[in-house]
């Protein structure tokens, strides 16, 4: 930390305040949503006082009425300020040796302008070094309070303000400990939760850490899961201590008078290397909170730093050459000091807590270590000495309230937050008896740009829309961002429906004005859901899933849209979910999945030359679906990729099972499904498959359609070239539809192009259109030497004008409709036994 960083640096800048007359309930409220550790009393812009988490201690829980009490009878008076182009070293010391929390941060004309707290200055010390080195139990509180959950809250509230604890350990009824906290008090206030047991105001589980875990361990963890204070555990699990982060900062500093002592025992060894230790023991002594004296041998004191004369109002002018009696208070008696200096005849150091006195008679109390510095001989030169004030020791942790409460990217309320402000909403909706509306966003085509352009375009992306989206919005409804490109808006004392209705078109119309971001012009949309209270739920849970249930349907109808809830989109969502889990036991087991095979015949001879086998699901209660329900059930949820290879594995056993009764197969095509495609190892699987059923790959056929190859075509050959290699035959499914053109056609190691049943169902009626894209797709399939398939072909006439085009082989209901696997085998014990090769006569090995 930098002694003359100005002090502007490292202010909060935001100043939560009230006005005098504001109830005390009120105040805690508006403290418990911001996370603030303290409000100002303001009146016509002066600070009147101040209110802090320290002061919930005073407040008497079992009288009722003192919650509604006027924060002026409250509050703290005067409220210090300070300039805030002061320097950060002198504000600092300023602040432990005046024993304020907050110093209200004014500009040169006089207007607050930020808060600057204890815990400001410490956390710009750079300590992490030192916590690495540090253990917990060497910073831990060792006698930590702990009450029975059967006391009452102002209980609690007397006993930590009695025996100066900021936090109490609750052992709740069932035998778990929970903790309460100074804030909790807040919160409490701000809840009017009544004098109530502290069972069941504990936070739970109280989380705890081991008493050899490091200190930098310990703050990640508080961090991590934004909690003040932490358990410490000895080596039987047995609670030794509590630490938070006040201590833990305060513990590491301990390890400046080691870097002092270091620098001063090897000043005598070497000159050049002493001088860079005390070059950095005059920075740490320069920079630190806490007081420092150095004495000789005698304990005549020689020197002290800045934060030693703010805290005790002696310069070194007035205590040069005199011994620390001069600080005496007369508090301990002679067998206390006689103890201290025993133990540092034996042990080198002392730590302990100490009543002093300043040179303006003012009594303190001081946490002190001193250290023997010794030479190299062991014989001491040098006392050294560390104290802080801990008369008023308040907490000391940063405030990480935009963390645990606000989207990191565009620091709208995160999921936890809006939860809370949906709750206490419905609670002012019910004695109001208002409306309150939720509104789902989701946005349509975010995924297509922050995949095309990147993620760094797609976080400014959505930083925009959150803008955007604020900025239609009034300024009591909350907008937060609930993860990746989901929304969701509460709008609170609403009295007709029109209103949401006409904020919801609005919100559309924003996101879906163009954006430009670093040079790419684009547009987007959302679709919106919309529930309100208490007409679909009375609950934030039920709320937020009608609202959510509401935009899926508004995406089904179209997208950019708002949709308001109705029951019969939660009947539909809740039958979709039926389904996923029915087909999830149904792929694991296998029961009520069945293959059926069509026909595919030469166009020339009409002999069975092939088949494509399609899968069918007999469900136990609804029978048949159809695989356009089902098909992208399993292509959300993930299931199509283990019942692809479920469907693998049935065409495989039954190839083999043709094998063995001596029936000569045909190839059988099998459909791939984009996502099994570009499974990673799904080549392996394929062999292994094959491995396993003892069947040939020629045997089988992959069919996968052109959108499949679009975006990664360099993969996707690779993949198809190692197919070919192993000698399994490929098929373009649905051609005409994709994108595909001649010279990338030209690259892909295939075997056929399959014309799309759209093409030839209209072939002699009034799309003649149709009959010349099959002639140009024939044109291409001879070109580049490809058998040519037509699907879906159901009259006599389709069959004649595919002739013309020289198509070669025919799949449709006029040759064969999908068969079970018993009269599939019939077709084929029945067929000739000379039949046309599936291809055209190719090198395969391509």
């Amino acid at each position: 930390m930098s002694q003359k960083l100005p002090i502007s640096r490292v202010m909060q800048t935001g100043i939560l305040h009230c006005a005098p007359e504001t109830p005390l309930c009120e105040a805690a409220k508006r403290m418990a949503e911001r996370h603030c550790s303290s409000i100002l009393v303001m009146e016509d812009e002066r600070a009147l006082g101040i209110w802090t988490e320290h002061d919930a201690l005073d407040v008497d829980f079992s009288n009722v009425d003192a919650m509604r009490m006027p924060i002026s009878q409250l509050m703290s008076q005067p409220v210090f300020s300070i300039e805030e182009n002061v320097p950060l070293g002198e504000a600092a010391i300023r602040l432990r040796a005046e024993g304020h929390r907050h110093l209200l941060v004014m500009n040169r004309e006089g207007k607050a302008v930020g808060i600057l707290s204890q815990t400001d200055i410490a956390l710009n010390q750079g300590l992490e070094p030192y916590l690495r080195l540090r253990e917990v139990q060497s910073a831990m509180q060792s006698s930590p309070l702990v009450l029975p959950g059967d006391l009452l809250l102002a209980d609690a509230a007397r006993h930590m303000r009695q025996q100066h604890h900021e936090a109490v350990i609750v052992k709740c009824d069932t035998g778990i400990l929970g903790i309460i906290t100074e804030r909790d008090l807040v919160r409490f206030i701000a809840r009017h939760p009544g004098n109530t047991r502290l069972a069941e105001l504990a936070s739970r589980p109280l989380r705890s850490i081991e008493a050899s875990d490091t200190l930098i361990h310990a703050r990640d963890l508080l961090i991590d899961n934004r909690i003040r204070h932490l358990a410490v555990l000895d080596d039987d699990g047995e609670i030794a201590g509590l630490l938070g982060f006040k201590d833990m900062l305060a513990g590491a500093e301990q390890l400046y008078l080691k870097d002092l002592r270091t620098a001063l025992e090897q000043r005598d060894a070497a000159l050049t290397q002493s001088r860079q230790h005390l070059q950095l023991a005059e920075r740490v002594i320069e920079s630190s909170l806490e007081g420092i004296i150095i004495t000789d041998d005698q304990t005549r004191i020689e020197f002290v730093n800045p934060a030693f004369t703010h805290l005790t109002g002696y310069t070194l002018e007035d205590v040069a050459g005199r011994t620390p009696n001069v600080l005496a208070s007369g508090r301990q008696d002679g067998a206390f000091y006689q103890a201290m200096w025993d133990a540092l005849q034996q042990h080198g150091y002392w730590r302990g807590e100490v009543w002093n006195r300043r040179k303006s008679g003012e009594l303190y109390l001081e946490l002190l270590t001193i250290t023997a510095i010794k030479d190299e001989n062991d014989v001491t030169q040098h006392y050294a000495g560390l104290f802080t004030d801990i008369t008023h020791m308040r907490e000391n942790e940063e405030q990480i309230r935009h963390l645990a409460y606000y989207d990191p990217l565009t620091h709208l309320p995160n999921r936890r937050l809006f939860e809370d402000r949906i709750t206490l909403a419905i609670r002012h909706a019910h004695r109001s008896s208002d409306l309150l509306a939720v509104v789902f966003v989701d946005l349509d085509h975010f995924k297509q740009v922050n995949d095309t352009l990147g993620h760094a375009i797609g976080d400014e992306l959505l930083l925009q829309v959150s803008e955007r989206m604020q900025d239609k919005l009034r300024e009591d409804d909350t907008l937060a961002r609930m993860g990746g490109d989901e929304f969701i808006a509460l709008l609170p004392g609403i009295s007709e429906f029109e209103e949401v209705t006409l904020v919801a078109q609005r919100l559309i119309d924003t996101v879906s004005a163009p954006f430009c971001i670093e040079g790419h012009e684009f547009r987007i949309g959302c679709s919106l859901g919309i529930s309100f209270y208490p007409d679909d739920g009375e609950k934030p849970e039920t709320l937020i899933q009608c609202a959510d249930a509401a935009m899926y349907r508004a995406k089904q109808e179209g997208r950019n849209a708002y949709r308001l809830y109705r029951c019969d989109i939660d009947v539909q969502a809740r039958d979709h979910l039926t389904m996923e889990t029915d087909l999830r036991n149904t792929v694991e087991h296998g029961d009520g999945l069945e293959m059926a095979y069509q026909p595919l015949v030469s166009r020339q001879t009409g002999a069975l030359v092939s088949a494509e086998a399609l899968l069918r699901w007999h469900h136990p209660t609804r029978g048949l679906i159809s695989p356009d329900e089902f098909i992208p059930v399993a292509e959300r949820s993930g299931l199509i990729i283990p019942l692809g290879e479920r469907v693998l594995e049935m065409v495989l056993g039954q190839i083999r099972t043709w094998q063995d009764q001596g029936i000569q197969p045909v190839p059988v095509a099998i459909n791939l499904s984009a996502r099994q495609f570009w499974q990673e190892g799904f080549i392996d699987t394929v062999i292994a498959k094959l491995s396993h059923y003892k069947v040939a790959p020629s045997a089988i056929s992959f069919e996968l359609t052109e959108s499949t190859l679009l975006n990664k075509q360099a993969q996707g050959i690779e993949i198809l070239q190692r197919l070919r290699q192993l000698g399994c035959r490929i098929a373009i499914d649905d051609f005409g539809t994709g994108y595909s053109s001649l010279s990338y056609l030209q690259e892909l190691p295939i075997d056929t192009l399959k014309i799309d049943r759209s093409f030839t169902r209209t072939l002699g009626g009034e799309k003649r259109g149709n009959g010349a894209i099959v002639a140009a797709v024939s044109g291409l399939a001879r070109e580049l030497d490809l058998c040519l398939v037509a699907e879906g072909v159901e009259t006599q006439e389709q069959w004649d004008i595919l002739g013309t085009y020289q198509v070669e082989m025919i799949q449709g209901f006029l040759t064969g409709h999908p068969m079970n696997s018993d009269d599939f085998t019939q077709r084929l014990m029945a067929r000739p036994s000379k039949v046309l090769p599936y291809q055209k006569a190719r090198n395969t090995s391509s």
